[in-house]
């Protein structure tokens, strides 16, 4: 076990995304390991779904070197690399049926698939995996509701849960908490705690806007603008007031009070 704990996940090497002579990202460095919980934050137009997308292989770099899962981008199937990946976000979303109970979204998630589970086969086993995944993202009651009667923080936590259906070991949430109220975003900030702390959980990369939106248990920090990274470590020395001001392009006052983070502008 302790020989695996500093394995990489994640390697971007020099990596650049460019799109009609514009930089997307711009020589960028970010390494994850396997028992790691990275923040990615910034600005919108800062590159961060950019870099979910190459990290995730969806999205192949314009110069620099991708590895995941120890393999290099480019040489190799990127089809055997996706069933190793999990991962939640606006466009996962919007394939699902809205008429499949929610447990049965979770569990189709094992085939990646977004028909009923008619087309696929399976076992008990995997019907009690998906009602545990539920209930690690405290989703369990909602299993036998319709996808479409959920509530936007609700189908959130059903399709991490669906994500985790592969034994991913990587896990990326692409803006999870976006267009979540108050009480739902703090729910889903708590689920996402106890994901990390579990110490069977996989690596996970969440992307977000807001500091308030870091969990309990995030242990590092990618903070971008413009496509480039300005600050990347242990959040405890790579965030700070200087760089979060840095990153928004404003002046911002940062607070931390126990394991949550605050910040404002100074009025």
């Amino acid at each position: 076990m302790s020989g695996q704990r500093n394995t990489e996940v994640i390697a971007l090497d020099k990596v650049s995304v460019v799109r009609k002579g514009h930089y997307l990202l711009r020589d960028v460095d970010w390494v994850v390991h396997d028992h790691e919980r990275w923040v990615v934050l910034g600005p919108n137009g800062a590159g961060k779904t950019t870099m979910l997308q190459v990290a995730s292989t969806y999205l192949g770099p314009t110069r620099g070197t991708v590895r995941l899962l120890g393999e290099i981008f480019g040489k190799v199937d990127v089809r055997t690399l996706r069933e190793r990946v999990g991962y939640a976000g606006p466009a996962p979303a919007e394939l699902v049926r809205s008429d499949l109970p929610a447990l049965d979204v979770v569990v189709t998630g094992k085939h990646a698939s977004f028909v009923d589970k008619r087309w696929h086969e399976y076992d008990e086993g995997d019907i009690q995996f998906a009602e545990q995944q539920l209930k690690r993202l405290h989703a369990g009651h909602l299993g036998a509701r319709l996808f479409g009667t959920l509530s936007t923080g609700e189908k959130q936590r059903v399709l991490i849960a669906r994500s985790l259906m592969t034994h991913p070991k990587l896990l990326l949430l692409d803006e999870a908490m976006t267009g979540l109220d108050l009480g739902a975003r703090e729910r889903l900030v708590a689920s996402l705690g106890d994901l990390a702390a579990d110490p069977q959980s996989p690596a996970v990369v969440l992307v977000t806007h807001h500091v308030e939106e870091i969990p309990p248990g995030f242990s590092h920090i990618l903070m971008m603008s413009r496509g480039s990274v300005l600050s990347s470590g242990p959040i405890e020395t790579a965030l700070s007031a200087a760089s979060l001001s840095e990153c928004f392009g404003e002046e911002l006052r940062l607070e931390r009070a126990g394991p949550r983070f605050h910040a404002w502008a100074p009025g």
